[in-house]
């Protein structure tokens, strides 16, 4: 596939991805507003933080390295030794799922049964939920990789629908069964995802489509794992590199889901703290979940499959290595400017929006400092999302190790930073800590970009430099919206609301003008992808 028809696809995997992504926390937030209304905080923080960390822990340690090892290079390979590496994780993901059930049901402190009943089946059913979810993967990866973007659409929307209209209609009529209700919608949830991937391709495959298309599988059967004669049962290289990325995958959780390892083991905070906390961080995170981790799934894809893993830039067909730059580049502006706008505009407008969203219980206390926090730490999280993503997509065997190392210390200092910072400035110390690990990490994968292109004429990094008239206009409009917050927010009604409103959209409206003006490359890459 050419370099030209790869971008094009993986733009607009990346875009529906974003529009997904929008629809998933529009619905969660949705939910999130209504079941405030019905269930405890103490439920909702045993949910979004204890089980939720038990299932994508298990997720992520499952298929995390196997997905970055199989959608590296060119879609031209064994697909049996794939798919029979990418097995591997259901075994996997059961070790870890009884592994880490046994310390979530044992070693950790059990809810009180007053307040949040029915704390052990819901520990088996996220658990069992992510064994489920990873029988899917085989199909996730072919899916992936051959940029099936609709594919990816219409599964996962079904299933984040069907689970939240069992939520709400649990929620509704069953409010006692406490963890019951997210128990069986998180099973749902996990069953019609798998579904979806597996009647697509009982459909596809063998199909005159597939045909045309020579896709490398012919028959279902064909997604079981299989031996073949005088051949090994796994591509060892697929298999070597996915065990570099696992060491990886390890510290690169701890390090994402760094603050819930620390509430749910050293009890930092209380599950009604917690519970306030996640909604604030879910609230914080939408735009970096909604636009930022569809672009590095994307873009990921882009570059693994335009330049080749471990060859130096001279090594490289030229004609790629510009088109990866110039997307690099334009990719770094892009998230740059959204990191920046969320930044400025987020300072002013957090205690509003929380107090519009949840009422006083989250725009009283230390919720709106909280969300200033996060909107300074979405800049942070937009840099390092693509930065990462171009550098996990390009480093060797060797580098990944390497990297590790660097990882594991992170790891480490995030862990001792992140307690130490909580018991000073509670929830709001696991903000401040974040933010110190993603410079860190934004400052290794710059350095390998660098020494990447230091041999070339390309100097991708300068997407990190915005024009100066524009960082002039956003601060600007930093000072202009603090000072309407001071005057008009938020408890002199709501004529005041709608001053303090009207003064950030014409701000807002001056920086997006100016972009135009200032950014014509970057609006026209936005444009034609």
């Amino acid at each position: 596939m050419a370099a030209q028809d790869v971008l094009g696809q993986t733009a607009r995997l990346a875009s529906s991805s974003a529009l997904l992504q929008v629809l998933f926390r529009a619905v969660t937030f949705a939910l999130n507003a209504f079941t405030l209304r019905y269930l405890s905080r103490e439920l909702l923080g045993v949910v979004n933080v204890r089980l939720t960390l038990l299932y994508s822990t298990v997720v992520f340690l499952a298929r995390e390295a196997f997905r970055r090892a199989c959608l590296s290079g060119s879609t031209k390979r064994n697909w049996t030794k794939t798919i029979n590496l990418l097995w591997l994780t259901v075994p996997l993901g059961v070790f870890w799922s009884i592994f880490l059930g046994l310390v979530w049901l044992y070693l950790l402190e059990v809810p009180d049964p007053s307040v949040v009943p029915h704390y052990q089946a819901g520990v088996v059913a996220f658990g069992l939920s992510a064994i489920i979810e990873l029988l899917g993967e085989p199909c996730w990866v072919l899916a992936q990789a051959h940029l099936f973007v609709r594919l990816k659409v219409i599964a996962e929307s079904l299933s984040v629908v069907s689970k939240c209209i069992l939520t709400v209609t649990l929620v509704i009529l069953y409010p006692q069964w406490g963890l019951y209700i997210f128990s069986l919608a998180q099973l749902l949830y996990a069953t019609v995802l798998v579904m979806c991937y597996v009647i697509y391709f009982m459909i596809f495959l063998g199909s005159p489509e597939a045909t045309k298309k020579s896709f490398p599988v012919a028959r279902v059967k064909a997604l079981l794992p299989s031996f073949v004669e005088d051949e090994t049962f796994v591509n060892w290289k697929e298999a070597r590199l996915t065990w570099s990325f696992f060491k990886q995958s390890f510290l690169k959780q701890i390090l994402t889901e760094g603050e819930r390892y620390v509430m749910t083991f050293l009890n930092v905070l209380n599950f009604g703290d917690q519970g306030v906390y996640d909604i604030v961080n879910n609230l914080g995170s939408l735009v970096a979940r909604f636009i930022f981790l569809p672009i590095e799934e994307s873009f990921y894809v882009f570059f693994a499959k335009v330049l080749e893993r471990g060859k130096t830039v001279k090594d490289q067909k030229q004609d790629d290595v510009a088109m990866a730059a110039n997307v690099l580049e334009l990719l770094l502006k892009l998230v740059l400017l959204i990191g920046l706008t969320i930044t400025v505009f987020g300072y002013a407008y957090s205690q509003l929006a929380l107090d519009i969203y949840g009422g006083s219980m989250l725009s009283s206390g230390t919720g709106p400092d909280l969300l200033r926090c996060y909107s300074l730490y979405v800049l942070f999280l937009a840099v390092n999302g693509v930065t990462e993503c171009f550098t996990f997509a390009l480093m060797c065997k060797e580098e990944v190790d390497r990297y590790n190392f660097v990882m594991l210390a992170l790891s480490f200092l995030f862990l001792c930073i992140s307690y130490f910072l909580t018991h000073w400035h509670g929830s709001i110390g696991f903000i401040l800590a974040n933010c110190f690990n993603m410079a860190i990490r934004i400052a290794h994968s710059i350095h390998y970009i660098y020494d990447y292109f230091k041999e070339s004429t390309y100097r991708p990094l300068a997407g990190l430099l915005p024009s100066p008239f524009l960082v002039l206009l956003y601060i600007s409009s930093g000072v202009i919206t603090a000072f309407s917050e001071v005057f008009f927010c938020c408890d002199k009604g709501w004529m005041a609301r709608l001053i303090h409103i009207t003064v950030g959209a014409l701000c807002f409206a001056a920086t997006v003008v100016t972009m135009f003006c200032t950014e014509t490359k970057l609006i026209h890459f936005v444009r034609s992808q």
